[in-house]
């Protein structure tokens, strides 16, 4: 296969930029492009909810790369232009701006746009944490505030109720799960969470739905759960999950169904991949469609791409991976948990906070899970079965 003499990345965050130094990396020497909505050169979205927000970081840290490193890719880079569509045949991207970007390749890499709440827009001090600049808004309310609720009981949600607990408000988590991150690791670990988070003074109004949002004068005033309580905040965070940013590939012909639909090489279609948040592809171990919203896959799905897209043909087949910290909790995790798994401890102790646990279905390792045993968990990574739980069957 014959290289292609120009490649398109559209979304300039961790899967695009891997993408592009992939391709380098690996020898291509041709024409590289990398369109980005946001204002920022490349920057990572884990330190957003936690370093950045307490202000640890300065937000100029969470670039991933010098601008020496950024220049010696000899790509170029167009900001704060969003796609806003595609021309299937002949591979073009029209933006914003009017511009139209053609080139033989294109790597869709938009990732997930957040969901909000109805009333949202209307009123100051309700936030979405997505963006570097979400982060920065975020914190100069916090910094200005006393009292916050967040709404969401996930990762992102709990991630950012213990930084600013860190940062002395009153924190209040709503959520309609039991307890933190009940729906991805079940009863035992999320147990544990909401002691850590209980411990450490955040209040837990879990359990509940939430129904809306108070104002006064155009400022939020609190959450109305669907029990008629009212939490009081001065700052309300909506993390409620997010969606594949896809909706610029509206009429392009291309198959989008949660997420940008691709076959086991990351491929939507001929000469158009996706990487990261925003594709959904074939894992062909699994048999399934499937769609990873973390750090890790933007990186390994893009060294995919980038072989793929000069002329290998590799399947992406990964054992998924995620960590969150929460106060002095590193969580690591392979595989796929599930709320229903059995669960076992089989290195440390749960009364310790310093544990491996391994999830089980069928009998199947589906999933290990390490609290502040990093190195131990990983070590079990290959215990993890192919019969991974949750998944849809691929049509």
């Amino acid at each position: 296969m014959t290289a292609p003499s120009g490649v398109l990345v559209v979304g300039a965050s961790a899967a695009g930029l891997s993408t592009a130094e992939a391709l380098r990396r690996k020898g291509y020497q041709g024409r590289l492009t990398v369109l980005g909505a946001e204002p920022h050169l490349p920057y990572d979205r884990p330190p957003l909810s936690k370093q950045v927000l307490a202000g640890a970081w300065d937000p100029e840290r969470a670039r991933l790369r010098p601008q020496a490193a950024l220049s010696a890719l000899e790509a170029e880079f167009l900001l704060a232009d969003p796609a806003v569509g595609l021309d299937t045949e002949t591979r073009t991207v029209h933006t914003a701006s009017g511009r139209a970007l053609r080139a033989d390749a294109v790597v869709v890499a938009t990732g997930l746009g957040p969901r909000t709440l109805a009333g949202q827009a209307g009123l100051a001090g309700v936030h979405t944490l997505r963006t570097l600049d979400d982060a920065v808004a975020l914190r100069a309310d916090l910094l200005a505030s006393s009292r916050l609720v967040v709404v969401g009981d996930g990762v992102l949600g709990a991630e950012i109720a213990a930084t600013a607990r860190g940062m002395g408000l009153a924190v209040t988590m709503a959520g309609p799960r039991p307890a933190p991150l009940a729906g991805q690791l079940g009863p035992v670990v999320a147990g544990l969470l909401a002691d850590l988070h209980t411990e450490r003074g955040v209040r837990l109004r879990l359990g509940a739905g939430v129904s809306g949002l108070t104002g006064h004068h155009g400022r939020v005033t609190g959450v109305r759960l669907d029990s008629g309580e009212v939490l009081p905040a001065d700052v309300v965070v909506v993390a409620v999950g997010a969606d594949p940013a896809t909706g610029w590939l509206a009429g392009s012909g291309l198959r989008v169904d949660n997420g940008l639909v691709c076959d086991s090489r990351c491929r939507a279609a001929e000469g158009i991949y996706a990487a990261g948040d925003v594709a959904r592809w074939r894992h062909v171990t699994l048999d399934a469609l499937i769609r990873l919203e973390n750090r890790t896959n933007a990186t390994e799905q893009a060294t995919v791409v980038a072989a793929n897209i000069l002329g290998d043909d590799q399947p992406y087949r990964p054992v998924p991976y995620f960590w969150t910290d929460q106060f002095d909790a590193r969580i690591h995790v392979h595989g796929t948990p599930s709320a229903d798994a059995e669960v076992t401890v089989v290195d440390g102790d749960l009364a310790g906070r310093r544990f491996v646990a391994v999830y089980r279905r069928d009998g199947a390792i589906t999933a290990v899970l390490g609290w502040n045993m990093p190195k131990q968990a990983r070590l079990r990574r290959g215990q993890i079965g192919d019969a991974l739980p949750d998944l849809a069957p691929a049509p």
